[in-house]
């Protein structure tokens, strides 16, 4: 059956809220005369307002001009009922996240919309299959999940059900890349790509606040300057809202039967409950407003002295570091008696985190535990713990480092500290992912870098790292917790094991 979608397609959007009406915003500017309609009394022309106030903050700002401005708002159209989306051939669902909803709207829309006029649903981890579930052609129904603000967020995923007829796929793609977006082929899996592999970046990071590892605000710091992503995981949350992420969390914790490595954590309940949800609220894990503060992160006071580094002849990942102190006057020597990718201040040894903390890894003895780094080259933050025995030399490290502009900030003996566990449980999940759904390594890391503004996506970090790193750290920490939150993914397993690459 041959599907009306191109560029003279009319398009309904169901649902003017904020992701609705950014998508009959975008669908207007590409060119199609777009009806706009929502359930809710006044919402359509409370959206079309908000279309508006965009369409001339844009004008303001010299990206579009008036004429253009005028073209988008005339080729949008507030239905006065659900009836006059008929003539539609592409209709966008846009609504609240029940399953239910969503299947009673498709089905009242089949009464009257042409039998080859597509549906796409914008849900963000309801399945596909359950949503087109009692259609009459459950084949023209398929996932098409933008990303607020769908006008500027450059990624799709495209998930097809198991009733989808596969023409729409590259159908679809090809209307994503006429609207400016890049697409991903995800999988109708729970919480398709971006959903179900960034859950734990919040996971991790509550666990280790709970743990306390450092408070929030040096978590969310380590996770920015030497991780390189965006936006800590507590920031995030709070601009997302805690109660929207909290439930994408609980969406995926049902639709996965329940798997412990998804529960919500009781920190993240409880601020829901109290009705701190973030930035909307004006309070979550940070306070905002005029009055509000910018949180003060400590770091460790450097000693007064930066004395000698020694190094091993294999510095591995930690070698960019040791080239940057040697280019900021560090007086580093090499040792050969050094185990590889080992540091040392005096009788102090600094090491890599591996997933174990420095009490069990250290056996009693002098040892600094880094955490990773996206780049130590560049970082203008790194995170450490010491053995009992080494605390009194975190002044002595932290006077090398700030001779390079980084600053130390101690952590609590966490295993695996804060960001190479995040990174490593990041990977995992992709890996995960990829080998019980088939996903392609770069689908996966082109929408978490265009979703959620990583650095990098976790399986080409997990290549940079090397599988087995990865595999060590999750195994440690799975020994350390005796949970199986931290279980390996096959293919992770299998790269450990023969060397390979994601990407290869």
């Amino acid at each position: 059956m041959p599907y009306p979608l191109n560029s003279s397609t009319t398009v309904a959007v169901i649902g003017a809220g904020s992701m609705g009406a950014g998508i009959a915003q975008l669908a207007a500017q590409c060119g199609h005369a777009v009806r706009l309609f929502d359930a809710q009394a006044g919402a359509a022309d409370n959206g079309l307002k908000r279309i508006a106030a965009d369409l001339d903050g844009a004008v303001k700002r010299g990206k579009m001009d008036a004429a253009a401005r005028d073209g988008v708002l005339a080729r949008i159209t507030v239905a006065a009922s659900i009836d006059k989306l008929a003539d539609c051939g592409l209709i966008v669902e846009a609504i609240v996240e029940r399953l239910d909803v969503k299947q009673g709207l498709f089905r009242q829309l089949e009464g009257f919309i042409a039998p080859n006029a597509v549906i796409a649903t914008n849900t963000s981890s309801i399945s596909i299959t359950a949503v087109a579930q009692g259609l009459q052609h459950p084949q023209r129904l398929i996932g098409w999940h933008f990303f607020n603000p769908a006008t500027r967020m450059k990624l799709v995923e495209i998930i097809p059900g198991v009733e989808t007829d596969p023409a729409l796929v590259p159908l679809l793609h090809g209307l994503s890349k006429a609207w400016g977006k890049t697409s991903v082929d995800a999988p109708n899996a729970p919480g398709f790509i971006v959903n179900r592999v960034a859950r734990p970046y919040y996971a991790e990071g509550l666990r280790l606040l709970a743990e306390r590892i450092a408070p929030a605000p040096a978590i969310d710091k380590l996770m920015r300057e030497a991780g390189g992503f965006a936006m800590g995981p507590f920031e995030l949350m709070d601009l997302i809202g805690l109660d929207v992420n909290l439930s994408v969390t609980e969406s995926v914790f049902q639709a996965t039967a329940f798997d412990a490595r998804y529960a919500p954590h009781v920190i993240q309940q409880e601020l829901v409950r109290s009705g701190r949800w973030g930035r909307k609220t004006g309070r979550g894990f940070y306070a905002y407003g005029k009055e509000a503060a910018t949180p003060a992160v400590a770091t460790v006071a450097p000693s007064d002295s930066t004395g000698t580094l020694e190094v091993a002849a294999n510095a591995g990942q930690l070698g960019p570091l040791v080239q940057r102190l040697q280019a900021a006057g560090v007086h580093v020597t090499t040792h050969d008696g050094l185990p590889d990718e080992t540091l040392a201040i005096g009788d102090t040894r600094i090491a890599l985190t591996d997933g174990r903390t420095a009490a069990e890894r250290s056996q009693g003895s002098a040892l600094i535990l880094l955490d990773l780094a996206r780049d130590f080259s560049t970082s203008t933050a790194l995170g450490a713990t010491a053995s009992p025995a080494a605390t009194a030399q975190l002044p002595a490290l932290a006077a090398l480092l700030q001779a390079a502009n980084v600053a130390l900030i101690a952590l609590d003996d966490v295993a695996g500290l804060a960001l190479m566990r995040s990174v490593c449980c990041l990977a995992n999940e992709a890996a995960d992912v990829m080998t019980w759904t088939g996903t392609r390594a770069a689908d996966i890391d082109i929408a978490m870098v265009l979703g959620t503004a990583y650095p990098v996506g976790p399986l080409a970090w997990a290549d940079a790292l090397g599988a087995t790193r990865v595999v060590t750290v999750l195994a440690n920490l799975q020994a350390h917790y005796g949970e199986v939150r931290y279980r390996r993914a096959p293919l992770l397993s299998r790269l450990h094991f023969t060397g390979g690459l994601f990407h290869g």
